[in-house]
């Protein structure tokens, strides 16, 4: 082979003796064959697929731009110079004769080659990125090999006059214009077209270098660094990035999948059937449901518990299809992160081998510099492409995870949309949603290490393998060491494991609590109970902290393994490796390529047990996404669409049930309803007229028979379902807006009046469920948005049983009945109130599923079937009811609000409705157009809109002042010796090194001697004292650390938990309670877990790379010169990425609950949407929903990385100088020095990424210190116990006296109370009555200071109120709130939290109570466990217990603020009694909102805007007939004798 090399290039092709000498260099003839060659070859193998897009595109080529012009040209020239290289050689030919072959051959391949990169310059204008990744390559390959003969040519010239001019000239031209091709194809070439692609997501035209260094991501690092990152600045995802396009592959893949799947379940049935012998064996066992009625229509709920027990043992799934369906839509990634990762793991073995021939290299006197400085130069490449690769392949495990997340989550709601109600049933709302967020997240968590399940062990068996090179079989002491340890690392995780349980079950009972008393913050408030109530929560809080620091001490002893563990391996191999063998010297090559390798071990070691470990979490969830996705989609078939003539819905023997198997629930149903008519659907309670509603809509499965409907559906729910989002887009429900008709369904729905008690009129968010509209104004608006629908068909599930009577007839009048809007439409009714079915055109009865009648109204009343009986038993109710809602809930004028229903106020709605008149008033004056002008006054629009404050975001840096409160909360001296214990251990770090290196140098100083048996002893000795020390002081530390943890989080609860019961009630009306319990939740938790971790974290980071730094710097000492550009650098990287970084974060956190939220409601709101069709608007909505949380996401992916490929750098630059000085400064130095230096060198670079990782998440974490501290700085209210004390035994009397009395919500509010004045004398029964916003609950919550005075003053008994502590005033009164609040614990707890009673009082009290039989018949008696909010109690029963409350503290003055909504009559009359006879001689002012309740009291105090409008005895005021008359009149009540109970 070289022999016909030679002859084709005329001289020698390779002679070693070329090598072996100072000024080494290649021979000529291997210069211009093998170094043009690679490159060329390398080049034309992977050329021809760049021209591919010439043939291929469809597309029109993009336009010139500057940059290609620049390039063309450039290739044009350096065809110039092969031409010219050409036509010297022909002329040379003919000089001399011959000439060899290489002269005319390079030159032509070089024309060639030139002209293809022409080409490809042209093709790749059909591509949106103009640059091309291979041509990079091949630039930098060229340039690279061009380096060679570059210096031998300058060498030569140097030496010796240049004998060949022309070629010397045209040589160092090409490589010129070469090395400007490369920088030029550095930068992106974007064309005009593409200019808004690019600025929308530059990485789509980034040219190839500034994709593999993520160059192009450095703009948006800038913006984050300059300000806080919003949603708006992250740039677009790729369009094969976004969900619909990975949904598309996804689903296409996963059809054919779940086919294969199913039939192997089939066979998998068909065989268990054979073994059986039975084909349809205890089907029907869990079937079996009582005939009961009532049972029917709750059917679905009852039966989903049991099956629920047996369905997850018997129910078999399609299984095994989602991972191959994974793997198959996301291969090519999975390949390419392959690639990557082989070439990584590959050089990751070449820097110990390099580091190997570095050592020999300065330990040898006689070896060359050249090679030194070659093995510098191939250090800092191995790590340069090492981290590139690295850097590529996380990129594309992250990219697949998020991919993954998304198509999983997509095909998850997509499969919501269509799944059968059987499917459904098997799993709750909850559990959906768990399945997107936790199984959905842990699938995009273990793709991201997949790898590492080949790549681990590859790395194990060759790591063993260089190493039995180097110590032969005392590696297998090192290793067993290793192996060791993870039984005992495994041990101490098992442990830790079961404390984090308990714990966990500690954190949610103190969560609960916590969420109790922010629901009941009012009672706790009013009865003064604030303190029973935090010890509870501090005992919880002790039993946690003592498992947190047992758990802390764990983890630091688990740290101490950890850290023992490196040493420990090399101790023993090395211990081994000498005592083995006398001729055994341990010299620096084999030490520290050991430690380098051993280096490489521990990471490979540490995260295969973790992949197993997630693979088998993994392996649960994707059990549950197969059963999930895997399920029945709905079945539609038995709803026809043809056109019949004269009949809009046709029901033909349809008979339905809930389960393909259960009992029908419509059962032989033909039925035949005209278009346009009005049809009642009516029957008992539970004889299917949901289930008949449901069949309709195809939500049920068809057992025979079938229905046909022709046209569309709109369909109105009995449980209204309202969206989170504004009024008008929940009555648009996604059509286009029409101005008129909107006006008119909003009127004729009964809305105005509400809208104008919103704050922003139809611009109102309405919260999650419609959590800020009354029920009857959630129905309202679904009514609204089915009348706006314009659908042929209305299908509506008894819309009316939530609104008041007269609210009713107005909708029936104007909505649905013959002069409505909708009065040209078929409408099928479920209705309840028989006072509309005169005027209805049918009407169908529904006996236990079967239509046992239909007709008109006279018909069925004259057949005295089933409707008669319905009629005779639901009348009377009817018409008490009708009644009770006349005298009872509406005493307003009814032209004037015609339809605001009266729940219990609480003093958010209170405030709301309050700041909402106030404003009514001001926009009132200004002019009709209200609202529209409300929306060009922002600031006037703000005031009562967002009674919820928006939640303080902190952006920005974080205060460093929030750190120094942590440490202060841990203590100075905890910090100042943890501080110190990890010094100690880092100098004993250093120590150890330094003493191994010496130790390694003894192989040169006892040369030839034999090494002396004491020596040995104290190297392996002293060794082994540094390390167990360096262990030993970071145990302290840790341990220290964990105490002084415990000590931060117990002040900062404390300080927290106090401060929030003291806080005055008015900042729980305008904070939401979820974001106060999220302080206690998440906030502490951080406070508990994560920022110790992270601190301690940090330290050894830092102190890891110091003394690293240090021991360089011993080495070669310029390295200090080196270390401050390259901190400087490292410092602004940093800068500019966190603060980026942590946007991203936030940014990813808020865009991703929506997901979640929007889940959630589409799966409660299921049958509307489908019964309307939108299922395509709501998988698009999910889709766009997605794409922003996945865009921010990526981003913060690439943010990683972008930071990494440049703190890697950082380290190869600190690698490549540390073995460059020790090259030069080689005669001076030993070998174990260098050894020492470098391969600290080549460990720093992840301890760099580290350390970023861990201040970027210490910030984010110490966010948590300030949230907490935000919120102890909260004003607090008066305080519970002043220096001035009531005297004992007061109240005596009971008199009140309010002297000239203002009050007001807030500051910024107007005054509620506008100056009362008025006496109550001592045991005088008071009535107070007014409107909704008088100001009647504003005057008990001033009694209890709840509320401040703005003036003036309240005395009772002779004592100002405002001068004595708030406890000694609150225990003294006694309320019966509107609404019970009951909380978890005993009965006993909820009467008495402080024990002060004996338990005669508090059976006497119950007794009283009426409920003593009751609570005697309990099995626990008065220790019977309240649930939460008291739900096993009846609402009369716990409003009874209230009224226990009350019996029991017997104050002298009693506020009564009337229940209106919870309570049956009978108890009413109970409490009403009981308060008579038992208060007799006690002071009582009721808040009345039934006028019938306070007739026989004393006076009648009458409020109207905040002031006394009328004060004196009911009769005095009927006999005025005055305001009062008028109420009394509305409600029915006109002379006094009507109204004694």
């Amino acid at each position: 082979m070289s022999v016909a090399l030679e002859e084709f290039c005329g001289s020698v092709f390779w002679n070693d003796s070329y090598l072996t000498r100072p000024d080494a260099d290649l021979p000529v003839c291997f210069q211009q064959t093998v170094l043009v060659w690679v490159p060329l070859g390398f080049f034309w193998i992977l050329a021809p697929w760049q021209l591919l897009p010439m043939c291929k595109s469809r597309a029109k080529k993009s336009s010139v731009t500057k940059l290609y012009i620049i390039k063309q040209v450039l290739a044009i020239l350096l065809m110039a110079t092969a031409v010219a290289e050409l036509a010297l050689a022909f002329l040379e030919n003919i000089e001399f004769d011959t000439l060899p072959a290489v002269r005319y051959t390079n030159p032509s391949l070089y024309l060639a080659t030139w002209f293809l990169v022409l080409l490809i310059h042209d093709a790749r204008r059909f591509c949106l990125c103009r640059d091309s990744g291979i041509l990079s390559c091949f630039w930098m390959l060229s340039l690279l090999c061009g380096i060679l003969p570059f210096q031998s040519l300058v060498r030569k010239a140097l030496q010796a006059p240049i004998s060949d001019v022309p070629r010397f000239s045209l040589f160092f031209i090409s490589y010129g214009l070469q090395l400007l091709l490369f920088l030029v194809s550095g930068f992106s070439d974007i064309a005009p077209e593409t200019k808004e692609t690019s600025k929308k997501n530059p990485e789509v035209t980034a040219s190839f270098l500034s994709s593999i260094t993520f160059e192009w991501y450095t703009s948006m690092v800038f913006k984050g660094f300059r300000k806080p990152l919003e949603i708006e600045d992250v740039w677009e995802l790729k369009s094969k990035d976004k969900t619909q396009a990975i949904y598309t592959v996804l689903e296409k893949n996963m059809k054919t999948a779940v086919k294969k799947a199913q039939a192997e379940l089939e066979k998998r049935k068909r065989k268990k059937r054979r073994r059986e012998g039975d084909p349809d064996h205890g089907n029907n066992m869990s079937k079996a449901q009582s005939q009961d009625i009532l049972v029917l229509e709750k059917q679905p709920k009852r039966q989903k518990k049991r099956d629920k027990g047996d369905s997850s043992s018997r129910k078999d799934f399609p299984r095994g299809w989602l991972v191959k369906t994974l793997c198959k839509t996301f291969w090519q990634n999975l390949l390419l992160s392959v690639a990557f990762k082989v070439v990584h793991d590959v050089l990751v073995f070449v820097s110990p081998q390099l580091l190997k021939l570095l050592i020999a290299f300065v330990s040898d006197k006689e070896s060359f510099a050249w090679q030194g400085y070659l093995y510098s130069i191939l250090l800092f490449l191995t790590a340069l492409i090492q981290s590139l690769c690295l850097q590529q392949y996380f990129t594309l495990c992250f990219q697949l995870g998020i991919a993954v997340r998304a198509g999983l989550i997509a095909a998850i709601y997509k499969k919501a949309l269509t799944m059968s109600s059987a499917t459904r049933k098997e799993s709750t709302v909850g559990e959906t949603v768990n399945l997107m967020s936790a199984d959905a997240q842990r699938f995009m968590d273990t793709t991201n290490f997949i790898h590492q399940l080949w790549s681990s062990p590859l790395q194990i068996i060759l790591s063993i393998v260089f190493l039995w090179e180097e110590l032969g079989p005392s590696v297998l002491a090192g290793l067993a060491v290793m192996v060791l340890l993870i039984p005992i690392n495994a041990f101490l995780v098992a442990k830790a494991k079961t404390i984090q349980v308990k714990n966990m079950k500690n954190k949610d009972e103190r969560m609960k609590i916590m969420s109790e008393i922010l629901n009941g913050i009012k009672i706790l408030k009013l009865f003064a109970w604030e303190p029973s109530f935090e010890m509870r929560v501090n005992e919880i809080r002790a039993r946690e902290l003592k498992n947190l620091v047992n758990f802390s001490y764990l983890q630091s002893i688990s740290i101490f393994v950890f850290t023992c563990a490196p040493f420990l391996v090399s101790l023993a191999s090395f211990a081994v490796y000498v005592l083995v063998d006398e001729n055994n010297i341990l010299d620096a090559q084999k030490a520290f390529t050991a430690i380098s390798l051993f280096n490489v071990l521990r990471f490979p070691m540490a995260m295969l047990p973790m992949v197993l470990s997630s693979l088998v979490q993994t392996n649960v969830s994707t059990a549950r996404l197969e059963r999930y996705l895997g399920g029945e989609d709905l079945d539609t078939s038995a709803i026809y669409h043809n056109p019949i003539p004269g009949s809009a819905v046709r029901f033909s023997e349809a008979t339905f049930a809930w389960e393909q198997d259960g009992n029908a629930a419509v059962k032989d149903v033909t039925l035949d309803i005209a278009p346009g008519s009005l049809v009642a659907v009516v029957g008992a309670v539970g004889s299917g007229k949901s289930s008949l509603v449901s069949a309709m809509l195809g939500e049920m499965e068809n057992i025979k028979g079938h229905i046909n409907i022709q046209g569309s559906l709109a369909y109105v729910p009995q449980q209204a379902w309202i969206q989170n989002a504004t009024l008008k887009d929940n009555i648009l429900f996604g059509s286009e807006l029409d101005e008129a008709k909107y006006q008119q369904v909003i009127k004729a729905c009964a809305l105005l009046p509400d809208l104008e008690l919103l704050p922003a009129g139809d611009q109102t968010e309405i919260g999650e469920k419609g959590i800020n509209l009354s029920g009857g104004q959630k129905q309202r608006v679904s009514l609204a948005r089915a009348v706006y629908s314009n659908a042929d068909i209305y299908i509506l599930d008894d819309p009316l049983s939530a609104v008041d009577a007269h609210v009713g007839k107005h909708l029936f009048e104007h909505v649905l009945g013959p002069k409505g809007l909708l009065q040209n439409k078929t409408r099928i009714l479920v209705t309840h109130s028989i006072s509309f079915l005169p005027q209805v055109d049918n009407i169908v009865v529904l006996v236990a599923g079967e239509v046992s009648e239909h007709g008109s109204y006279s018909t069925l009343l004259a057949n005295r079937g089933a409707f008669a009986q319905f009629l005779n038993l639901y009348g009377n109710q009817e018409e008490d009811a009708s009644e009770k809602n006349t005298t009872g809930t509406e005493k307003d004028d009814e032209d004037v609000e015609p339809c605001v229903e009266e729940g219990p106020d609480d003093v958010v709605t209170m405030t709301l409705k309050r700041e909402a008149s106030i404003h009514r008033r001001d926009l009132s004056k200004t002019s009709t157009n209200s609202w529209r002008k409300a929306e060009e006054e922002p600031p006037k629009k703000l005031k009562g809109q967002k009674l919820i404050e928006k939640e303080a975001v902190e952006t920005g840096r974080v205060k460093f002042s929030m750190y120094l409160r942590y440490l202060r909360a841990v203590g100075f001296w905890y910090s100042f010796w943890v501080t110190m214990g990890y010094v100690g251990e880092y100098v004993a770090f250093v120590g150890t090194n330094l003493w191994l290196s010496a130790w390694t140098d003894d192989a040169q100083h006892y040369l030839n001697q034999t090494y002396p048996v004491e020596q040995r002893d104290l190297r392996i000795g002293v060794f082994g004292v540094l390390g167990v020390s360096q262990a030993l002081f970071l145990l302290f530390a840790t341990m220290l650390a964990s105490r002084g943890a415990m000590r931060a989080s117990r002040v900062m609860h404390q300080q927290l938990l106090g401060n929030i019961l003291r806080v005055p009630m008015s900042f729980f009306d305008t904070t939401p309670t979820g974001r106060i319990v999220n302080r206690f939740a998440k906030d502490v938790f951080t406070i508990d877990e994560a920022i110790p971790m992270s601190f301690r974290t940090w330290l050894t980071c830092f102190m890891a790379i110091i003394s690293t730094l240090i021991m360089i710097c011993l080495a070669t000492p310029f390295f200090a010169l080196i270390v401050i550009p390259l901190s400087v650098f490292y410092y602004f990287v940093l800068r500019f990425y966190v603060s980026t970084s942590r946007q991203l974060r936030r940014l990813d956190s808020v865009t991703r609950s929506p997901i979640y939220s929007h889940f959630g409601e589409t799966v409660s709101g299921l049958s509307v949407i489908r019964a309307y069709g939108h299922q395509e608007r709501f998988l698009k909505q999910n889709e766009s929903i997605m794409d922003i949380n996945q865009k921010s996401v990526y981003s913060w992916i690439i943010s990683n990385r972008w930071l990494a490929i440049r703190l890697e750098f950082v380290g190869s630059l600190v690698v490549f100088f540390s073995a460059l000085l020790a090259v030069i400064s080689k005669n001076s130095l030993e070998g174990g020095i260098v050894g020492l230096s470098v391969s600290s060198a080549l460990n720093v670079t992840q301890t760099l990424n580290w350390l970023v990782r861990t201040s970027s998440e210490l910030e984010t974490n110490i966010v948590a210190v300030e949230r907490v501290h935000e919120y102890t700085k909260v004003k607090k209210e008066a305080s519970w116990v002043t220096e001035k004390r009531p005297p004992h035994g007061w109240p005596s009397k009971g008199e009140i006296q309010f002297v000239d009395y203002q009050v007001r919500y807030r500051p910024e509010l107007e005054l509620v109370l506008q100056g009362i004045t008025c006496n109550i004398e001592s045991t005088e029964k008071v009535g107070v009555v007014g409107r909704t916003g008088a100001g009647k609950s504003s005057l008990t919550n001033c009694l209890f200071r709840v509320l401040e005075a703005a003036g003036g003053k309240i005395i009772i008994d002779g004592v100002d109120i405002s001068t004595i502590g708030l406890h000694d005033l609150r225990q003294n009164l006694t309320i019966i709130p509107q609404d019970p609040v009951l909380f978890t614990g005993t009965l006993r707890m909820n009467l008495d939290p402080f024990d002060q009673y004996t338990d005669e009082e508090v059976w006497k009290a119950l007794d009283l109570a009426h409920l003593k039989t009751y609570v005697q018949d309990l099995p626990e008696r008065l220790l019977y466990l309240v649930s939460e909010g008291g739900e096993n109690l009846s609402v009369g029963q716990r409003q009874l217990l209230c009224l226990a409350r009350a019996l029991l503290r017997k104050a002298k003055i009693l506020i009564l603020d009337e229940a209106t909504a919870a309570v049956d009559l009978e108890t009413d009359h109970l409490i009403q009694t009981t308060i008579r006879s038992e208060f007799a001689d006690c002071t009582v002012l009721t808040i009345a909102h039934r006028l019938h309740t306070i007739m026989d009291s004393n006076r009648v105090m009458v409020l109207q805007a905040g002031r006394i409008v009328e004060y004196d005895s009911p009769d005095k005021l009927l006999k005025k007939q005055g305001v009062f008359y008028r109420m009394a009149k509305d409600a029915g009540i006109t002379n006094i004798e009507t109204t004694v109970l």
